[in-house]
């Protein structure tokens, strides 16, 4: 059967399933090698060489003067994920990119940040995929070693405290922590500043 190009994306954006036998699969494979290799050479560069933005905005399809991703950086699918303005990714990012992620302007992260936008069905796990793209909104801000599962919307101006394992959105202004991660207060919104 013959697919057209860009099918494995359309079936990621509905949340899969994909299979990693069919042929539509291998854009997807294609697409994981380059983020790979781009990668592996921004994370090769010096950290005070700039040069390895280059990689990066290779990488994303976009000029990042507005956005700050310090190395080493780990991302599957550059094509996957798109960039606000100002944003700040800190080092040691694993991003999982297949699903889909959005940082909407001001987003934060602390080093050692896990997305995952990926998952594998229970009974196929070694051949079948399911995805649920994750959504950071404006200024919300991620602690060190956060995990956030597929399919997880961040709200504005919320954060995530460090090493929290977020498997459910979390509202505007929330702060949440713990294993899975939970409410713990709101940020006054009296105090907010642009």
């Amino acid at each position: 059967m013959e697919y057209e190009k860009g099918y494995v994306y359309d079936l990621m954006d509905r949340g899969g399933p994909t299979d990693n036998r069919e042929p539509y699969f291998k854009e997807a494979v294609d697409e994981m090698m380059r983020a790979r290799v781009l990668c592996a050479k921004a994370n090769a560069a010096m950290p005070d060489d700039p040069g390895y933005v280059t990689y990066l905005e290779e990488l994303f399809h976009r000029d990042l003067s507005d956005v700050r991703i310090l190395t080493p950086f780990i991302c599957d699918f550059g094509n996957r994920v798109k960039f606000g303005k100002g944003v700040f990714i800190n080092h040691s990012a694993i991003l999982s990119s297949s699903g889909g992620i959005e940082f909407e302007d001001g987003v934060m992260t602390a080093p050692g940040l896990r997305i995952a936008t990926i998952n594998h069905d229970m009974n196929n796990r070694h051949t079948i995929y399911t995805y649920g793209k994750v959504l950071i909104k404006k200024n919300a801000w991620i602690g060190m070693n956060a995990t956030i599962c597929p399919g997880v919307t961040i709200g504005e101006y919320a954060v995530v405290a460090a090493g929290a394992v977020v498997t459910k959105d979390v509202p505007d202004y929330a702060v949440v922590g713990g294993v899975p991660a939970k409410v713990i207060r709101y940020l006054d919104l009296n105090e907010q500043r642009e």
